[in-house]
């Protein structure tokens, strides 16, 4: 016999902060992405450049940049295969394990990175950072922090 469970709806109150969240980081979205598109990236492809930049040699496992960055591995794949076009990073083959492909920064793309993380950076605190309070800001990073541990159950 199937069990029925009645469905908690949110209250008007947690709508309205849910939906404003839905459009309040859509936009913030939108406004990283066009601050990037100046400097020829997106932001997924500038997560790379960060995570790259902050592994020991510039390099990291195809697999675990894929973790780092929270892409699926076939669409950084895809999104590296542009990159490598671009010259901002090699594919290599892992010397320890030979199916393991390092994702590797070249000084090109370690170039732009300190080129764009200027902007990015101010584009962050003006469209984030800086339009909370402070007390609302390291509310965002308590609940932030709930939020990735309930999705660890």
């Amino acid at each position: 016999m199937p069990t029925t469970t009645r469905t908690r709806w949110l209250t008007k109150d947690q709508q309205r902060i849910w939906r404003t969240y839905l459009l309040g980081s859509a936009r913030l979205t939108e406004r990283l992405g066009a601050d990037l598109r100046q400097f020829g990236i997106d932001l997924p492809e500038y997560e790379i450049l960060v995570a790259l930049s902050e592994s020991p040699d510039r390099r990291i496992r195809m697999s675990e940049l894929a973790d780092a960055v929270h892409q699926s591995r076939s669409r950084l794949t895809h999104t590296i295969s542009r990159m490598e076009l671009d010259g901002l990073v090699v594919r290599t083959t892992c010397p320890t394990d030979r199916r393991g492909v390092w994702a590797e920064l070249t000084d090109a793309g370690m170039s732009l990175l300190e080129t764009a993380a200027p902007s990015h950076v101010a584009c962050v605190r003006k469209n984030f950072v800086e339009a909370c309070d402070p007390e609302d800001f390291a509310a965002l990073g308590r609940v932030f922090a709930a939020v990735l541990a309930a999705g660890q159950d």
